[in-house]
């Protein structure tokens, strides 16, 4: 029954962030980033039980029905989504909260330090709500804080707070209220 539940939380979270869906069917369907999240999920069960090498065999798999690369590894929350997918790329100690959502093109990419051994944290954490425009990428043990906006094709290689507007290469941030009253002034950088 989980399993049904979260399947039509997928399908509902895809209707609700992408308007030009025209049914959960369609989405079930035809939707190749809620295809790589179902992918992703059996990989990071198996990974977690210790069949890594299975678990990298259907997460390449998955890369290849999806164009989205997500390692096994990853943590993802509930209610991620992909909108048009091709391209994006998960490594493997990425952590992402819930009602993260991500456009085409994105890495969130590792930068390992010198010395660093296996399983050392080097990919971006996403808190809850974060958004990440096509084409950024994040680089490195990060975090993004909840509620942020990530701009398209950004290079984000510091932490941000909660609620920032993260835009630019290499990328700055301010508060997204800050922005957002910008934007209705007419304000632009």
């Amino acid at each position: 029954m989980k399993l049904v539940s979260r399947v039509r939380e997928d399908l509902a979270t895809a209707r609700a962030h992408d308007p030009a869906s025209r049914s959960a069917f369609e989405i079930f369907l035809a939707y190749s980033g809620v295809h790589a999240v179902w992918g992703h999920r059996v990989a990071h069960a198996l990974w977690r039980r210790g069949f890594r090498l299975l678990a990298r065999v259907l997460s390449q798999l998955n890369r290849f029905l999806t164009g989205i690369e997500i390692h096994p590894g990853a943590t993802i929350g509930r209610r991620f989504f992909i909108d048009h997918g091709m391209g994006v790329v998960i490594g493997e100690t990425a952590v992402l909260g819930d009602d993260v959502m991500l456009y085409h093109g994105v890495t969130l990419g590792g930068k390992a330090k010198r010395g660093a051994g296996r399983g050392t944290k080097r990919h971006p954490t996403l808190e809850d709500g974060v958004t990440v425009g096509a084409g950024a990428k994040l680089l490195g043990d990060i975090t993004i804080g909840a509620g942020s906006t990530v701009g398209a094709n950004a290079v984000v290689t510091h932490d941000a707070p909660p609620h920032s507007l993260v835009v630019g290469i290499p990328a700055q941030f301010r508060p997204l209220a800050d922005a957002t009253a910008d934007a209705a002034r007419g304000v632009h950088d």
